[in-house]
């Protein structure tokens, strides 16, 4: 990933934060027959290994798992983001030499790819990413609400995924290169948006008080 230094973000709370706002992820591999892109929810064990591991699986009868991966996996989370347009920034009512961007955060973590498929580690990641998404909810669902063997058939019809992350590149593209002017004109400009996704953007441009 291209990443400028005003947009770098190597804060591991950042980048962990990203990862488990993202809720789907992408993970790509390369392998001998071209890239194998599969979109998944992943989780991060940042107690497993120096940088964490990523868990997710994928369905049994998905190609993926079959391809060997040429080198390390990639899995690709991606955080709030919106259009900006010139329109909000002073400068194009002082130069008129402005164009259109998009604000974004993002986050992608490298580490070698396992493929499983034993019935206990399946099941343990199966659990905890339903524990991870049902935990907010006022009436939540848990995986020992079905009957047991209607959940070992389900295991049976997936592979599970495990990646020791080996390094992250974590992007934050929120303005930081605009003059301050320009940055209150995205700030309010987003914050007034009919759109929930540019108004989840709008508190992340950072001004001056």
């Amino acid at each position: 990933m291209y990443i400028p230094p005003a947009f770098k973000d190597d804060d591991f709370e950042s980048i962990r934060t990203t990862i488990r706002d993202a809720r789907l992820a992408n993970l790509v591999t390369a392998t001998a027959e071209g890239p194998v892109a599969t979109p998944m929810p992943l989780f991060l064990d940042d107690t497993e290994g120096e940088h964490g591991t990523l868990y997710g699986h994928l369905a049994r009868a998905n190609p993926q798992w079959h391809l060997a991966p040429i080198g390390d996996a990639l899995a690709i989370f991606t955080g709030p983001e919106a259009y900006v347009t010139p329109s909000w920034y002073a400068t194009k009512q002082e130069t008129g030499k402005v164009v259109p961007t998009w604000n974004y955060i993002a986050v992608h973590a490298y580490g070698p790819v396992e493929f499983f498929q034993e019935t206990e580690r399946l099941l343990d990641v199966v659990t905890r990413l339903t524990n991870k998404h049902e935990g907010s909810r006022a009436k939540s669902w848990a995986v020992t609400d079905a009957p047991a063997d209607f959940i070992a058939a389900q295991l049976r019809g997936i592979v599970g995924v495990r990646i020791p992350v080996v390094r992250f590149e974590g992007k934050r593209k929120m303005s930081q290169n605009r003059p301050e002017a320009d940055r209150v004109g995205v700030a309010a400009g987003l914050a007034a948006s009919d759109s929930p996704q540019d108004r989840q953007v709008a508190p992340l441009i950072s001004v001056r008080a």
